[in-house]
């Protein structure tokens, strides 16, 4: 289908090679090679589309913002063209990490302004918990451990992005990481001409943030750094209540969020996250840094430390287009010398305080590798950091998650079972497609005949673990420890095995399509003539 942008016409869709639309003959072919066809978003200002790219080998998909100024004053048009080469500008200078979108094109038609941007693959948060109900605790300091390395970048930028919120932070399809999206209300100086009330409304509504995420300095027009941080706390209230601020009570005195009672987190967790809430700026955390030191990550250190190896250059110096900090010479496999980034240090800093822990415990896992602090790998760490010189204090373990259980709260909508550690399992022939098992331990699981596409086994403990003949197309193993899996006629087609331990896997009549995988992982596993290999061949390499 080929989808009109003219905000007038009465009928947008058009045959899928129309270069006229039917209904109010408005070009359909942008620039004579991107051709939009499905909405994603309208609004006063403006309107997002999915296109393709019909100049590329393959018609790729990209996303193409379009500006559209509401008036045709010129003034206005000075201004809407100030806010579109300012996020193209934006987005040229950040938009080499891995996590955030490329800019591919933008330019101005007939007084309208497009961005065209890489298109990410996945759901937003907003979906998630729509789809899968409220997080954990883990799970959102998993995703702490994720974003907060992406938002120390934008900060180094010097960027305030403005809009944080779960509908700007896509979980992409192809390897689950988290891309933060939409650049269209950064900070900058912007020095309007004079207009009327009703037009500047209309352009600060666009550059301003979303109400309820956005803290009262930002929508006083007045940003901070810790302005992100208000919203990124929001955004964890969200995450663990499935609510929106505005279905959220607030005190009438203070303008603060009433979310004590609407979650359940350790304590320690919920004074992290009321700083991060503070409705004064002077009183609410003021840097990325500041956060990273009060909050337990050690669970989350590889998480963390792959997110923060990819950093700006200390001071700004260097060249920021440079691209990401090589192992050889990142602070994060060096030691942790004294230079680099905050981040890069405070990272270095955690990992030697686990690595000093674990090196006098002298504790393994079931694979060989040292649990990434004192006590079970699947337990929270201490609500408080504890002196290196002290034993921590166990805390009484957490009941075991049965089948039964993870059927009944699967059907309820809970799809985060992330770091938890199972008794035996009897999931055979069960659905639970686009389920989360990141770094859970598994013991005796049988999933023989289950719908696991798409899940998310990043870091999971499965030795032993039964998977025959189950459906795992696009799941994720990434460092997961398979050794001695039974995956024998498992499709596992576009399925994620970077970097997984296949040692004694079976793999025979496993469809491997398109799966990531590597010949050495392969010659690790037993296969057989009736494996079909990446490159689609059955019983060869």
């Amino acid at each position: 289908m080929s989808y009109c942008i003219n905000p007038a016409c009465p009928n947008p869709k058009n045959p899928p090679t129309a270069n006229q639309c039917q209904a109010c003959g408005a070009t359909l072919l942008l620039r004579d090679r991107y051709r939009m066809f499905r909405a994603l978003g309208r609004g006063g200002f403006g309107a997002t589309f999915l296109a393709r790219d019909e100049a590329l080998p393959g018609n790729p998909p990209c996303v193409i913002k379009q500006l559209r100024p509401s008036t045709e004053a010129p003034h206005i048009l000075d201004m809407a063209r100030d806010l579109f080469q300012r996020e193209a500008k934006i987005l040229g200078k950040i938009g080499n990490h891995p996590q955030l979108p490329r800019l591919l094109d933008y330019f101005e038609i007939d007084q309208e302004f497009y961005l065209v941007q890489e298109y990410i693959n996945g759901a937003t948060l907003q979906q998630e918990v729509k789809r899968g109900g409220a997080f954990t605790e883990a799970g959102v300091k998993q995703f702490l451990s994720e974003i907060l390395p992406m938002i120390q970048y934008v900060h180094n930028s010097q960027v305030i992005h403005r809009d944080l919120k779960p509908a700007n932070i896509i979980r992409r399809e192809q390897d689950k990481k988290l891309v933060l999206i939409d650049f269209g209300a950064v900070k900058d100086k912007v020095n309007p001409v004079k207009a009327s009330s009703t037009e500047q409304t209309a352009l600060t509504a666009y550059a301003i943030g979303t109400p309820g995420y956005a803290p009262p300095e930002q929508m006083a027009m007045r940003p901070v750094y810790a302005s992100d941080i208000y919203a990124l706390g929001v955004t964890c209230i969200y995450l663990l209540s499935a609510r929106s601020p505005k279905d959220l009570d607030y005190d009438p005195t203070t303008g603060e969020l009433l979310w004590r009672e609407k979650i359940e987190v350790s304590e320690h967790f919920a004074s992290v996250l009321q700083k991060m809430l503070e409705i004064s700026v002077r009183h609410r955390y003021q840097s990325i840094d500041a956060i990273l030191r009060d909050l337990d990550l050690e669970p989350y250190m590889d998480s963390l430390a792959q997110n923060m190896a990819f950093q700006m250059p200390p001071s700004g110096k260097g060249d920021p287009l440079s691209g990401p900090i090589s192992s050889a010479s990142s602070p994060l496999t060096s030691g942790g010398n004294s230079t680099g980034s905050p981040s890069s240090r405070m990272a270095a800093a955690i990992r030697a305080r686990r690595d000093r822990v674990t090196s006098r415990s002298g504790a393994v896992l079931g694979n060989g590798r040292k649990p990434p602090y004192l006590g079970s790998p699947n337990r929270m760490p201490p609500s408080h950091p504890l002196p290196l010189s002290s034993t921590p204090q166990r805390k009484p373990s957490t009941p075991k998650l049965t089948a039964d259980d993870i059927k009944l709260t699967y059907v309820k909508g809970q799809r985060d079972f992330s770091m938890q550690m199972f008794a035996p399992l009897d999931l055979q022939r069960s659905n639970l497609s686009g389920v989360n098992f990141n770094q859970s331990k598994f013991v005796k699981a049988n999933f023989q005949g289950a719908d696991l596409s798409s899940a998310n086994f990043g870091k999971a403990d499965l030795p032993q673990v039964v998977f025959r003949n189950s459906r795992l197309s696009r799941a994720y193993f990434n460092f997961a420890n398979l050794e001695n899996a039974d995956l024998r006629g498992a499709d596992l087609s576009y399925a994620c095995l970077s970097n997984a331990n296949l040692r004694g896997a079976n793999l025979c009549g496993a469809d491997l399509t398109g799966a990531t995988i590597t010949e050495e992982q392969l010659a690790m596993a037993r296969t057989n003539w009736s494996t079909v290999y990446p490159n689609g061949r059955r019983g060869i390499l």
